[in-house]
């Protein structure tokens, strides 16, 4: 019996106008229509000759255009039989953590918009012609190449206007910055001032490198300018690192008024600053970031992982002047060599091209459907939230300890940072919310709505302990 698939001649691919070159434009449609359960796993596309008739091109165009799906992985050739949808495309996430949801990981959601999806892979799929084998197999100078540095500069123009390239270098993620940044500062700091909620990351390098970290009170406000102050008239720091945008994990921005306090501080105290700024291109705030208000102490940290793609492991960081790039380019090729070329290229390109801008738009987008799922299921928990911030702060109504309430969702399949994981003090009762980090919005919902029945409840109702 003859189980050929008989070949689907009413497909065409839409081509948007301003597509260019036409056979990529084709290869695209094709991706997005898999994508989006047009052309399942197996069919059969339509000969090309048959193809190029329908839309008034010439045969090459589209024999090169299915070689370079076919480049892409997204279809393969039959001997005799013509060109098929590549098995084992159907549309799927990455596997969960275990459980219903694990809200630990603090990343951006992934939403949901095929055409910018075939998009993003199409750019990476140009780097081949663009950057050729050099792009992988050279190495690059330790602080990324000019037309990287560029495409940084350009990324920050609107969080730091008129950052140019001598002052930018390109590193491998925000960790990777922070580290190098820490082996060229933290020598002479003798001890570090943070925020007495930090980024865990940084406690584990400050711990490794063996320097002492001195937390400085938080009010609702974000970080309190008078007990900076104390602060450094008692155990006179040399570096201050804090997050001044969408706090993590509190999720708070701290005022200009309050910037202003810190850096005059900072400045009499001849203190430098480490500026995370991981969550600055969310938000929505008009204030200015602390390295826009005094560049000569601030070394800006701008990871793209939260803002654009965790994959890419890419930050920038703006330094105070030339000597202190030079620094930094020596720490970033004692600790990591270079940031990757490949993901620094694919930086480049998105961000020259746009598709950086248009991700960050759908991250924000499908953050704030996010945040309103949580604000409406958990209205009555005291949650903290802030725009664009696709984590939240959860403070415990009294009679819950944070790691009882966090092991007793851990057993309904809810994951959650306990406040631990943040003070250098004695902890808050209060958990962290990662709502980028379940993969649909229903799955995110259930997990929610588990959450809000827990705390609904009374510790000594909720216990299993017999």
């Amino acid at each position: 019996m003859n189980t050929m698939v008989a070949p689907r001649l009413e497909w065409r691919p839409t081509l948007r106008e301003d597509s260019s070159p036409i056979y990529r434009a084709i290869a695209d449609a094709l991706a997005l229509d898999i994508k989006s359960g047009v052309l399942a796993a197996g069919d059969r596309l339509p000969p090309q000759r048959a193809l190029a008739e329908a839309l008034a091109i010439d045969f090459t165009t589209v024999s090169r255009a299915y070689a370079e799906a076919g480049r892409r992985g997204l279809v393969e050739g039959r001997v005799g039989k013509g060109t098929y949808v590549r098995a084992g495309l159907a549309a799927s996430q990455p596997g969960e953590a275990s459980g219903v949801a694990d809200m630990g990981m603090n990343m951006p959601p992934m939403f949901s918009d095929p055409l910018l999806e075939a998009r993003l892979w199409t750019g990476i799929a140009g780097l081949e012609t663009r950057g050729g084998m050099a792009l992988i197999m050279r190495y690059q100078e330790a602080g990324g190449t000019l037309a990287d540095r560029a495409a940084g500069a350009l990324w920050l123009t609107d969080r730091l206007p008129g950052i140019g390239v001598d002052r930018l270098l390109v590193c491998s993620g925000a960790q990777g910055a922070l580290l190098a940044l820490l082996t060229i500062l933290g020598p002479t700091a003798g001890s570090i001032a943070v925020e007495a909620l930090t980024y865990p990351g940084f406690r584990s390098l400050a711990a490794h490198l063996a320097i002492p970290l001195v937390p400085v009170a938080m009010d609702a406000e974000g970080m309190i300018p008078d007990a900076f102050e104390e602060l450094c008239r008692k155990s006179a720091p040399r570096l201050l690192y804090c997050t001044p945008t969408l706090h993590n994990p509190t999720t708070t921005t701290l005022s200009l008024k309050r910037r202003l306090a810190i850096i005059a501080t900072a400045r009499r105290h001849d203190m430098t600053i480490i500026e995370d700024d991981a969550y600055g291109k969310l938000s929505a705030s008009s204030v200015p970031p602390l390295a826009a208000l005094a560049p000569d102490i601030v070394y800006h940290v701008a990871g793209l992982s939260k803002c654009v793609s965790p994959a890419l492991r890419i930050a920038y960081v703006a330094v105070p002047d030339a000597r202190a790039a030079a620094r930094l380019a020596g720490a970033i090729r004692a600790t990591t060599a270079m940031a990757s070329p490949l993901g620094a290229a694919i930086a480049t390109h998105w961000i020259k091209t746009g598709l950086a801008d248009e991700a960050l738009t759908a991250i924000r987008d499908e953050t704030e459907i996010r945040r309103a799922i949580a604000a409406g299921l958990l209205k009555k928990s005291g949650l903290v939230t802030s725009r664009n911030a696709f984590h939240a702060w959860m403070p415990l109504a009294p009679g819950w300890a944070r790691n009882e309430f966090a092991a007793r969702l851990r057993g309904v399949g809810i994951g959650v940072v306990p406040s631990d994981a943040f003070a250098l003090e004695a902890p808050p009762e209060a958990v962290r919310l990662a709502l980028g980090a379940i993969s649909t919005r229903d799955r995110l919902t259930l997990g929610l709505q588990r959450i809000a029945d827990m705390i609904a409840e009374t510790p000594a109702m909720s216990s299993t302990v017999v």
